[in-house]
């Protein structure tokens, strides 16, 4: 969830949305502090559970600096940043896509992951702990992975993914619906994933 727009750090009124911000900030760059306070725990939040704590704060500082740098690029037809910014922190995350597999495939066989062990400290995170439904992400191409996981645990719509991956939306449609099939078939079929953890089965595997 994002925070409040920010304010303008001279007359402390309230910036109409991100577009704005960024904009201004190309003649006033201490404006851009002001989108990194609205979205920065979120990106951050969404690293860490793709690649842990550790990774999580180069992973939202590097996302933010190369928006900073390519502001000049935005298109401000888009009013809110949240797809811009987290489709250069997946292009990021994309770069550790094996550290990400070895810590799923880990967790699967094991239960246990020092860089997944990072999600478990939440309680909405249970079943991303649990060995079958890592299993089941480390199985996914790195595309359909990211579009799963950026509607399922960055709460972006079909289209925020498109903008953020700079894909077509029949494109979002496909590698989700893959991914979910998969994902589904793999956690129905593991004796590991019980009946009562079949009842947790997060929404979007459906």
């Amino acid at each position: 969830m994002t925070g409040p727009p920010p304010a303008h750090p001279d007359t402390g009124h309230a910036v109409e949305d991100d577009a704005d911000v960024i904009t201004q900030s190309l003649d006033d760059p201490e404006l851009f502090a002001g989108l990194y306070d609205r979205h920065a725990p979120d990106i951050h939040r969404y690293a860490a559970r793709r690649l842990g704590e550790g990774a999580a704060d180069d992973i939202t500082a590097e996302t933010f600096l190369i928006a900073f740098r390519t502001r000049d690029r935005y298109d401000t037809a888009h009013r809110l940043a949240r797809p811009w910014l987290y489709g250069i922190a997946a292009n990021l995350i994309g770069k550790h896509r094996r550290t990400e597999v070895r810590a799923l495939k880990a967790l699967a066989r094991t239960g246990h992951d020092p860089v997944a062990a990072s999600w478990s400290d939440r309680s909405d995170d249970r079943l991303a702990v649990q060995a079958p439904l890592a299993g089941a992400l480390a199985s996914l191409s790195p595309g359909d992975r990211h579009v799963l996981l950026l509607v399922a645990w960055a709460d972006l719509g079909y289209q925020e993914v498109a903008d953020a991956l700079r894909i077509p939306l029949g494109t979002v449609r496909s590698r989700l619906n893959r991914a979910r099939r998969k994902v589904r078939e793999s956690l129905t079929t593991d004796p590991a994933f019980t009946s009562a953890e079949q009842e947790l089965t997060p929404s979007w595997t459906k």
